[in-house]
């Protein structure tokens, strides 16, 4: 077995929008950025959140007459969610599912298993592995050795990031890989680091030096009304990409609220009502800015 281990959120097997082909979404926990409108709370640390689905809860009381902490039945009292260690202790015996451990600690050999039986998927579809989170360079250690075991076996390998990462550190796993997906926020640094939390020089900075990798590219933007949809923004996003990206292409990805469940059973604040999905009208207007400045327009969705 492996020695090296790490934090991840559920897999999901059957992915066809995130790279070529079917394919398997590892998900790591933890991340350097805290967007405002992010579909993954409980991938924020590596620590374990146990949700709570209220609706499904059978009201039978297994998990108070277990737990170590006398925590009561309803997570969703926020005094019951200070009180909670999310243990998981709870989880094992709920016959509804109605806590669920959001967060998980596996080491390569346990990935590998995981996935082995979607590898005939991979080569029947050209599909394969993407690495995603929270932030997957984060956890580097983990990473390297699953995309080196990967890569042995010929799968094809993707991944989604942030873009906030020492480059010399991840240069040998991204050399390795077949597709990098990494996102744009906000091409202003002081909207970057209000919405965000951190600034979008390194960010920038790393995507300049993809280049030396040969590796196939793709900027992502979470397009949010009231956030970075505007016109301005999306133009010099553009232009910043077909400066310094070979073959430059780019995917507008519209903001969606799919992530409210987990904000309710995690009792969090959901993200501001304030963030709005750009209309199917201001996205073709977005489309033709975007090629206008010599830049692909790409969909994975």
């Amino acid at each position: 077995m492996s020695n090296v281990s790490g934090y991840f959120m559920e897999l999901q097997n059957f992915s066809v929008n995130d790279g070529n082909g079917i394919r398997t979404v590892i998900f790591f926990a933890g991340c350097p950025l805290k967007c405002q409108w992010c579909s993954n709370p409980e991938g924020y640390t590596s620590s374990n959140k146990v949700a709570y689905y209220k609706k499904i809860c059978m009201k039978c009381e297994r998990c108070i007459q277990v737990c170590p902490y006398k925590v009561g039945m309803d997570l969703n009292s926020p005094l019951e969610r200070i009180r909670c260690k999310s243990c998981g202790i709870c989880v094992k015996l709920c016959p509804t599912n109605s806590r669920k451990n959001l967060i998980y600690y596996y080491n390569t050999e346990q990935i590998l298993k995981m996935i082995e039986k979607q590898e005939i998927f991979y080569r029947y579809s050209g599909g394969g592995v993407t690495f995603s989170g929270g932030e997957a360079a984060l956890q580097a250690d983990i990473l390297r050795d699953l995309v080196c075991k990967l890569y042995d076996k010929a799968i094809d390998l993707a991944i989604e990031t942030s873009g906030y990462f020492n480059f010399d550190d991840m240069k040998d796993i991204l050399e390795k890989l077949n597709l990098i997906f990494i996102d744009i926020k906000h091409m202003d640094d002081k909207k970057h680091r209000f919405y965000t939390g951190l600034r979008n020089t390194k960010i920038l900075n790393n995507i300049l030096r993809l280049n030396e990798l040969k590796v196939a590219v793709v900027v992502r933007i979470p397009v949010i009304d009231g956030v970075n949809s505007d016109v301005e923004n999306i133009r010099r996003t553009a232009k910043f990409v077909k400066s310094n990206i070979d073959m430059p292409k780019l995917e507008l990805l519209p903001f969606h609220s799919f992530g409210d469940s987990k904000y309710e059973a995690l009792s969090l604040e959901k993200p501001s009502r304030h963030f709005k999905t750009p209309s199917q009208e201001h996205l073709r207007k977005l489309y033709e800015i975007v090629e206008s400045e010599g830049v692909e327009v790409v969909s994975y969705r």
